[in-house]
């Protein structure tokens, strides 16, 4: 019996004992998080470390007369032992109960759904991957991390419901160094692993290691024709996604995209973002026992959707469609724009290219617009050639000029970009993102 077999049949029999074992009227909700994960570390395009984490544990939430508990329970592999360990928890929670407050926001769902996907695309071995990572590093001075292997979420209630969810992933996140102390950030990532993808993707690494050697040239602040590359597009969508398209947000008016929802500002009409779940990393159901679909965020720089969880739901009177606690996208997919990947420098003519930003923060919520740094490989280009590195320099702009008003193409090209946070289990977040090219970006030092 495989591992992945073994845990959807271990977490039916949890399920099934707390079925019995709950006592009228109490209700629950069993939530399972599951990883065995392959991490490899590099430094000078050496492994420095590598290792097999192999963890599951369970959220338990206990429910009667509108209070309610959680607790967390780290699993062994054992069934009878953590069949202990869930008894022992449901005695704690019931313990608790009783000393906490009714929940005004609480929103249950009572529906028995049911869920079922397993995306089993098979991985390479990690020894085929190093080989080939090591091979094209090889004189190089590369620092990376890969991460890889299958993850696994479910969820049940008392209600009946049942969800669970597989995937299988890889993300080799790695940086090319070059003498002079300057770098390029890149990453390789997805479902599939090609020998051709990541060929690809360390080429055009390579290429741009060879470009930070020349004189760095320093820009005076000003106003500059850009393309951002999809990481340095995500880092914005990012900033976005805190709070953006959250509906309990937009509700108490602290969304920094309030005035795209309430009608005052808009998007490009090339920008169209989804909530795209399906086919992602992520589960399609949340944490709080509500099924999620695909949804339609901006509709060609228009409002589109909210992302509603269960306690604004309750508190706003909206339907609750799956979003997680903090009501933020966990697989963005940004429609793709004609601009082709051979053409971007010829169409940029004379202006920055830009591969990452960092250190992104509002200066105007209300106004969407933010602040940030230049990262790694940004470079100045003339008449269609890359002519020298750039000094890292402080961008401020709006997001409704970026993506709106000063946007002038979006590449048919999307890059793929998973989470690297690894913080107590591997993160399911994604964003499929194409490169954007805008006619004016304002840097300020």
């Amino acid at each position: 019996m495989n591992i992945s077999k073994r845990q959807s049949d271990a977490f039916k029999v949890m399920v099934d004992w707390l079925r019995d074992s709950v006592r009228e009227p109490e209700q629950f909700t069993l939530s399972y998080a599951a990883e065995a994960s392959a991490f490899v570390r590099f430094n000078h395009a050496k492994v420095r470390q590598a290792g097999q984490v192999q963890q599951a544990n369970v959220g338990l939430k206990l429910i009667n007369d509108g209070r309610h508990a959680d607790l967390q329970i780290t699993l062994s592999g054992d069934q009878e032992a953590d069949l202990q360990r869930l008894a022992e928890g449901l005695q704690q929670l019931r313990e608790t109960l009783p000393l906490l407050p009714q929940d005004p926001y609480l929103l249950l769902n009572h529906n028995g759904w049911q869920s079922t996907h397993v995306q089993a695309h098979p991985l390479p071995d990690t020894e085929d991957v190093v080989a080939q990572i090591c091979a094209a590093a090889e004189g190089l001075d590369l620092v990376g991390f890969y991460a890889a292997g299958p993850i696994s979420r479910g969820f049940a209630s008392s209600a009946g419901a049942f969800g669970w969810h597989e995937a299988n992933s890889f993300n080799f996140d790695f940086s090319l160094f070059h003498e002079n102390g300057e770098a390029v950030k890149a990453s390789y990532a997805g479902h599939d692993w090609s020998d051709e993808g990541f060929a690809r993707r360390f080429a055009q690494a390579r290429e741009q290691l060879e470009f930070l050697g020349r004189p760095l040239r320093t820009l005076a602040p000003g106003q500059y024709r850009a393309y951002l590359a999809p990481a340095a597009l995500e880092e914005i969508m990012g900033m976005l996604s805190w709070g953006g398209f959250s509906a309990q947000s937009i509700a108490s008016k602290s969304s920094p995209l309030q005035k795209l929802y309430v009608g005052d500002h808009a998007f490009s009409p090339l920008v169209s973002l989804d909530e795209k779940v399906s086919e992602s990393l992520s589960p399609a159901f949340s944490a709080e026992g509500y099924p999620r679909s695909d949804l339609r965020l901006i509709i060609e720089g228009q409002a589109g959707d909210q992302l509603v969880g269960s306690r604004s739901a309750a508190e706003y009177g909206l339907a609750a469609n799956g979003a997680g606690g903090g009501e933020m996208p966990s697989a963005l997919n940004m429609a793709a724009g004609d601009l082709s990947q051979e053409q971007i420098l010829k169409e940029l003519g004379t202006g920055l290219y830009i591969s990452n930003l960092w250190y992104l923060n509002y200066s105007d919520q209300p106004a969407a617009r933010m602040t940030g740094m230049t990262r790694f490989a940004t470079f100045w280009v003339e008449n269609g050639e890359i002519q020298a590195p750039v000094s890292t320099m402080r961008f401020d702009d709006s997001a409704y000029s970026l993506l709106g008003s000063q946007l002038e193409a979006l590449t048919t090209e999307r890059e793929l970009l998973l989470s690297a946070s690894t913080y107590s289990q591997r993160n399911t977040s994604s964003s499929l993102l194409p490169g954007a090219l805008i006619s004016r970006l304002t840097l300020t030092l």
